[in-house]
């Protein structure tokens, strides 16, 4: 509301600065009349008669003819002849595009009335149209500016680390696509307007320029100030990059000033446009080059900040206040590797918090939770804010649903890519053992190989088999076989059955083999095509020990089963002492802590441990913890060893070694024994999908996604839709219920439907990258430029309103209301005051050296080339430069002052008093300019 209210007060101040001057320009008004009245009857205004003020005119007119140069009389006096007869005959001159509302004359005061209240609200319906194309011009910039490309750095420890950063530099993308974006409709309508008046000067469009330079830096910067939430401050982040654009913004009116007044008066030549023009690259450059530190600023101190996590972020090369009385710390570290690792860091952490706050949601629910915070925490561009701007006043837009969506759809597809399968109806047929390895008990009878057929099934296929000896021998200790296996149209899989020959002797643990060969044509044989089988002797208790001395486990293993195997015999039940021990793991924390004993119950050889693995979500993980089993023991109610043999065990334990007899011998081998490894170390990694999805969501965590469009469905879809407006301010903390659309919600659609739907036929961002939408776009609000320069040049005919005037009031005014609503929404979501104040600097020279510095070396150009000059009247124009220059210089000190100021340290926001205080300022310099243009523009104030 306090937005609207400053809004209306400054359309409110412009208003009573016309009604000021109407008394002087009523008189051009009335002379321009045709009525069938008497010339009597209103033979003087305000002292002054109507044949003497026409007189005045034409006389002042001819003193200005005398008054210039040879060279340019036939200029002046071709503009003279011009504006008497058109304030003599009561018509205006035929705009480019927009016809002209006939008749031209007789007409009314009324009827002049009621035109220029149409032509207003046609600027205005105008206006939002172009705010609309807008959308969709910013929407393609932010698509070709978020390009990436794929780089490799060292990690802290030297490992190698590829991350996907933007091709374009954000200084050079502000300074260039993006100031272009929100500045169009202004450069194009300085363009245009020379275009239109046959390359001769106007005022219209650097007016506009002028005065919306003087509001975005007064009124823009004034809100932002006082806007922020209490208690919160923005300050700028990338000082040197300000400096230069605010330096810049004041000596780029200066130099029009210059060569206006100064080297060639009155006219502009060649070499001056051109210069003009060429301080635009300029300026990007020089920006680039001190936030990179090149040239002079490498030898300046460097000065890296520490964000809210502790990590060192050099990226902007700028020194940012820190909270508190912490220190300042100096470290010198790569900038792109800090800013992926921080990301991932802020994922991660954002996961961990998530995660305290729905212990019961699964991790697909708080990734995708994860994802959408990280998209609208993420660094957004200008183009963000101004299209987030534009959607909330015409009933577009809820950026947030934008993001849930978009959350959705990079979970989805980051879990499909890392779960994706080849296609296997395009492979071989391929042949093998599943499993590769069988462990069976000596007395198991007979045992089932499965052997599978993968990729194309298709058809026939047929493979022969046959056992071979290991230690274990056919006829022996299994029975042989050998045969043809046959696979049908469409069956994946056959079995076949081995048996096993049981002996009471006892014997160590032995193997054999069955393999493969000769399969049938197109049909090859993969690995494993031999596969072993384990003969475990089941006449006595058994070894026991682990498989691995070293396991390793993902953290996202949940719960891991530990095998503790049984081999050289299996008979009676045997228990196994088993716990865990502490080392760099530790339990509680990384593992759950476990002790007991395992129960091998008669002809078991495998059991297993269970370990609870706790899951910290970490990206990079690496601790280890040690498991350790006793001295297995038999149960004393094991049915398999009886009194008598368990006493012929205990004697032959008692002699030494030498002593023993071979059935002694034996019988301590049937004992139960622990093997070599009975300690394993269990080390705990990082889960590989979840870093393959944090690299790959924190990769596609790009707010140009949100912004952009796929197709034209989605395009329509939304311009038919009323979507509420975003109130949360992306803050996802709290559950929120859907908003519904507000009254104000669809008005604002209805209103601006024919925009909606006329431009979602524009193409859709994901073609060509943003290209096609960039030209099309930027055609179609020059197109619209060219209609509002008509009915702003018309809506000042019929109200004698002049066209400097026109441009500072009201032009100016229309084009910057969506950076007006993009800058408060930026200061009150950003944590830096840049995307507020920075890009309003920035934004101010790049329209004076584009825009005029384009529109004064064309028409430069081609008076040359006609053998003519281009003059420009220096008088309002040059008027209007020293009075913003003046008031700019104040306005950065009063930031400036702000920034260095012990109690605020900041530029916006800060203590009640003084952010009004220094506001006022602001917005009275703007009411200052606003009253001295338009007094001297009606010569009320002489210079």
């Amino acid at each position: 509301m306090l937005l609207i209210r400053k809004t209306v007060a400054s359309v409110a101040t412009c208003a009573i600065l016309l009604l000021l001057v109407y008394v002087k320009g009523h008189t051009f008004a009335l002379a321009t009349s045709r009525q069938d009245v008497s010339q009597e009857s209103y033979s003087t205004l305000n002292g002054t008669s109507l044949q003497s003020s026409i007189d005045q005119i034409r006389s002042r007119q001819k003193r200005a003819v005398e008054d210039i140069t040879d060279d340019d009389d036939d200029f002046i006096t071709r503009q003279a002849a011009r504006g008497i007869e058109a304030n003599e005959i009561g018509t205006c001159s035929e705009g480019l595009v927009l016809p002209l509302w006939m008749p031209q004359s007789p007409i009314t005061s009324g009827d002049r009335a009621i035109r220029g209240f149409v032509y207003f609200m046609l600027m205005i319906y105008l206006f939002v149209g172009v705010s609309i194309i807008s959308d969709r011009f910013m929407a393609s910039i932010e698509a070709i500016t978020s390009i990436e490309r794929n780089v490799t750095v060292k990690g802290p420890k030297g490992e190698k680390q590829t991350m996907r950063v933007r091709i374009w530099n954000e200084t050079v993308a502000n300074l260039t696509l993006m100031a272009l974006g929100s500045s169009a409709p202004e450069i194009l309508l300085s363009v245009i307007e020379i275009y239109a008046k046959n390359f001769e000067s106007g005022d219209l469009g650097p007016g506009t320029i002028v005065g919306s330079a003087a509001y975005n830096l007064f009124i823009i910067i004034a809100l932002c100030m006082v806007l922020i939430p209490k208690g919160e401050t923005r300050r700028i982040r990338h000082l040197r990059v300000f400096m230069v654009t605010a330096s810049l913004s004041v000596l780029a009116y200066v130099w029009l000033w210059v060569i206006l007044s100064v080297t060639s008066p009155g006219i502009v030549e060649v070499w001056e446009g051109l210069v003009t023009l060429i301080m635009f690259p300029l300026t990007v450059l020089w920006a680039y080059i001190a936030e990179r530190r090149l040239l002079v600023y490498k030898y300046m101190d460097k000065n890296y900040r520490m964000n809210k996590r502790g990590t060192v972020v050099a990226g902007e090369h700028d020194s940012v206040e820190l909270g508190g009385d912490e220190p300042k710390r100096l470290v010198n570290t790569n900038s792109s590797a800090n800013a992926y690792n921080e990301a991932r860091l802020e994922y991660i952490q954002l996961l961990a918090e998530l995660r305290l706050k729905y212990p019961d949601a699964d991790l697909d629910q708080l990734e995708m939770m994860a994802q959408e915070q990280m998209i609208s925490r993420g660094n957004k561009s200008r183009a963000f804010y101004r299209i987030q701007a534009t959607r909330k006043l015409i009933g577009s837009g809820n950026l947030m649903r934008k993001i849930q969506e978009r959350a959705h759809d990079d979970l989805t597809q980051v879990k499909a890519q890392l779960h994706q399968f080849s296609d296997e109806e395009d492979e071989p047929t391929r042949i093998y053992f599943e499993p590769g390895h069988y462990t069976v008990m000596e007395n198991c009878g007979e045992f089932e190989v499965r052997v599978v057929r993968r990729g194309d099934i298709s058809g026939y296929s047929k493979v022969e088999f046959e056992t071979q000896d290991g230690t274990a021998s056919a006829g022996s200790d299994y029975v042989g076989k050998k045969g043809v296996l046959t696979f049908p149209p469409g069956v994946d899989e056959q079995r076949f059955k081995i048996e096993i020959i049981d002996d009471d002797i006892f014997e160590e643990d032995e193997c054999f083999y069955i393999r493969l060969f000769n399969p049938s044509e197109n049909v090859n044989l993969s690995v494993p095509q031999i596969a072993t089988i384990m003969i475990l002797d089941d006449d006595h208790a058994g070894i026991f020990a682990f498989a691995d001395s070293l396991i390793e486990v993902s953290e996202s293993v949940g719960v891991y089963d530990l095998p503790v195997m049984r081999y050289s015999g299996a008979r009676g039940t045997v228990i196994v002492p088993y716990w865990s021990e502490d080392d760099t793991a530790i339990g509680g924390r990384h593992f759950g802590e476990v002790r007991g004993e395992l129960i091998f119950e008669n002809n078991v050889s495998e059991q297993y441990i269970s370990i609870p693995i706790l899951e910290e979500s970490k990206y990079q993980k690496d601790v280890k913890f040690k498991m350790h089993i006793g001295e297995p023991r038999l149960a004393p109610d094991s049915a398999h060893y009886h009194d008598e043999l368990l006493e012929k065990i205990n004697e032959a334990e008692q002699k030494s070694p030498k002593d023993l007899t071979e059935l002694e011998r034996i019988l301590l081998m049937s004992r139960p024994r622990n093997g070599e490894l009975t300690t394993t170390n269990i080390r705990i990694r990082e889960s590989q999908e979840f870093k393959a999805t944090v690299d790959k969501l924190v990769a596609r965590a790009n707010v140009s996604a949100v912004l952009g469009t796929s197709s034209w469905k989605e395009q329509f879809k939304d311009a038919l839709t009323v979507v509420p407006a975003d109130e949360s301010e992306f803050d996802t903390e709290e559950d929120v219920e859907e908003d519904v659309p507000k009254c104000f919600d669809y008005i604002s659609h209805f209103v601006c439907l024919f925009w909606k739907v006329l431009f979602a036929f524009v193409p859709p961002t994901d073609i060509c990258g943003g290209y096609v939408t960039f030209v099309i776009s930027i055609f179609v609000i020059g197109v619209l430029t060219a209609v509002i320069g008509d009915a702003a040049t018309y809506f000042g005919c019929v109200l004698n309103i002049k066209d400097s005037v026109t441009a500072i009031c009201f032009v100016a005014l229309g084009t910057s209301i969506p950076d007006t609503f993009a800058s408060i929404i930026a200061a009150k979501q950003d944590e830096t005051a840049d995307n507020c104040i920075g890009n309003v600097t920035g934004s101010n020279a790049v329209n004076v050296f584009l825009g005029i510095g384009l529109a004064w070396s064309i028409a430069s150009i081609y008076h040359m080339a006609n053998g003519t000059t281009f003059n420009v009247e220096p008088g309002t124009i040059g008027f209007a430069v020293a009075l913003f220059c003046g008031s700019a210089v104040i306005a950065v000190g009063v930031m400036m002052y702000r920034r260095v100021n012990s109690s605020i340290r900041a530029e916006l926001g800060g203590p009640k008093t003084s952010k009004w205080i220094h506001a006022s300022i602001l917005i009275s310099l703007w009411v200052i300019y606003l009253v001295v243009s338009t007094l001297e523009a009606y010569d009320i104030i002489q210079i």
